[in-house]
């Protein structure tokens, strides 16, 4: 006894187009109207699931690169304070131990604050932009521009 199962499929896809009808092939004004009334709005269904497709790939890619960032600086901070004061503790050896620790917090914080100024340079918006959903978009509008003159 065959059943017959149902395919679930993914939320991200869209069902196929419908099934060609006789005015598939009419080339008249009011076929071809028709038929971009037809694939229009599918176009747009289908250009709205890329981009959503798309931002959930960022937003997961973001997601798993700062937790990784979060965990690492953590135990890494944890190690150079460790450095810091065994640089503090050499330096105390040959000069007062007030000013070792000025001359190490001073060229830490040089340091720190030029690597906050390059990371912000790296949070540019343009990281974020869905650039495939707005190149096909782009592609797209041109396409309709051609056909509508």
């Amino acid at each position: 006894m065959s059943q017959q199962r149902k395919i679930d499929t993914p939320a991200n896809e869209l069902p196929p187009p419908p099934a060609s009808t006789v005015h598939e092939h009419d080339n008249s004004v009011t076929g071809l109207l028709r038929q971009l009334t037809r694939e229009v709005p599918m176009l747009f269904t289908k250009e709205l699931a890329l981009l959503k497709a798309e931002f959930s790939e960022s937003l997961q890619a973001t997601k798993a690169g700062l937790a990784s960032v979060a965990v690492g600086g953590a135990v890494a901070l944890a190690g150079f304070i460790v450095v810091l004061m065994a640089a503090v503790y050499g330096l105390s050896l040959v000069m007062q131990p007030w000013l070792a620790a000025l001359i190490v917090g001073a060229v830490v914080t040089v340091i720190g604050l030029s690597m906050v100024s390059a990371g912000k340079k790296k949070f540019e918006a343009s990281s974020l932009r869905p650039s495939h959903t707005m190149n096909t978009l782009h592609k797209d509008k041109e396409a309709i521009k051609r056909h509508g003159s």
